[in-house]
């Protein structure tokens, strides 16, 4: 079955490994995503998520404008390199052309809108450079916005996740979802603190979708990475998509770090009551996360929706929840 996933950390990992003096390339390795796993499963796109982390780049003394862009330049090499499989897509009428023609699709996105040193050109430049899809925040705060924060705990160092319920988007995040708005480039709410997230579903037009790229239902699993049920109704609404994220702490409590299809499945079953079946995609955070996966990787994707298919989800409900429902996002959004 054809399948579009909205995002995972697999450029990022690449280059890290680079820069380790590790091998590293996206036709044949052996992080949870590569072409030709990809290929074999059938896939149709893959969002690439140009994610910065910000300590890192602070550490270093770098600029994240410039990091994103050599992120950016990554990708841009590895699908010159492997142009018999992959093709960029800045349309949803480019990701019908490259399946049509039998290769995958490649989405450009940015995760932490910090790479954006609040200067509206920059997004004007990387969407000028082919991304169509951004977060205004990773998990610190930063000139767009506030995430859900991260408190640590005097007496175990452990850090606990806080909803951020009274600072949402400052003057510049507002600004940038105007101009994201204007270009037509999806609008990722992944990431981003509760009141943040209200205020761009209240911001923006009511029938421009907006998108939860990798997050669950926080009814079913309390972390405030996950949205309520107010959140998915509203994205819903707006006619967009949330991503089933794989990562363990969005699935479960249990704190085993397993992640399980069984638990997925739960969170499709409740999301479809709350939102309705229009309103659920993939966003699988591959290597983004560390857990123990049911689901290593892009070769195991029919595992999920056989488990669907188990679970009583229709063919139909099954291929909206793999790829239709966020290409008809890509159709209105990008064209």
């Amino acid at each position: 079955m054809p399948v579009i996933d909205m995002h995972c950390d697999t450029i990022s990992a690449i280059y890290k490994r680079r820069w380790r003096n590790v091998e590293a390339c996206l036709r044949d390795n052996t992080l949870h995503l590569d072409l030709k796993r990809m290929k074999e499963a059938g896939y149709m796109g893959q969002c690439f998520a140009l994610f910065t982390y910000m300590p890192s780049i602070q550490e270093e003394g770098e600029d994240p404008f410039e990091y994103a862009k050599t992120l950016s330049e990554t990708l841009d090499a590895e699908l010159a390199a492997n142009a018999d499989l992959i093709r960029p897509a800045y349309s949803a009428d480019d990701i019908r052309q490259n399946f049509r023609g039998g290769f995958l699709s490649a989405i450009r996105t940015i995760e932490e809108g910090a790479v954006y040193e609040g200067d509206p050109e920059k997004i004007r430049w990387f969407y000028d450079h082919g991304v169509r899809m951004s977060t205004l925040t990773w998990n610190f705060e930063n000139e767009l916005a506030y995430p859900n924060r991260y408190i640590q705990s005097p007496g175990t160092g452990l850090f606990q996740a806080i909803p951020e319920t009274e600072r949402g988007l400052k003057a510049a995040g507002r600004d940038a979802v105007q101009l994201m708005e204007e270009l037509g480039m999806l609008i990722d709410v992944s990431h981003l603190g509760d009141a943040g997230i209200l205020e761009i579903l209240d911001l923006v037009d009511a029938h421009t979708p907006v998108i939860a790229s990798h997050s669950n239902a926080r009814t079913v699993t309390p972390h405030p990475r996950n949205l309520t049920d107010a959140m998915l109704r509203s994205i819903a609404e707006h006619g967009g998509v949330t991503g089933i994220n794989f990562c363990a702490d969005f699935l479960t409590e249990d704190k085993k770090g397993r992640s399980r299809i069984s638990d997925m499945i739960t969170h499709i079953h409740y999301i479809r009551n709350i939102a309705g079946i229009d309103a659920i995609g993939l966003g699988s955070d591959f290597d983004g996360i560390g857990d123990e996966l049911e689901l290593n990787g892009a070769g195991d994707m029919q595992k999920l929706a056989d488990a669907l298919s188990a679970a009583g989800f229709t063919t139909g409900e099954i291929e909206k929840i793999f790829w239709k429902n966020v290409m008809r996002v890509f159709e209105e959004v990008l064209g």
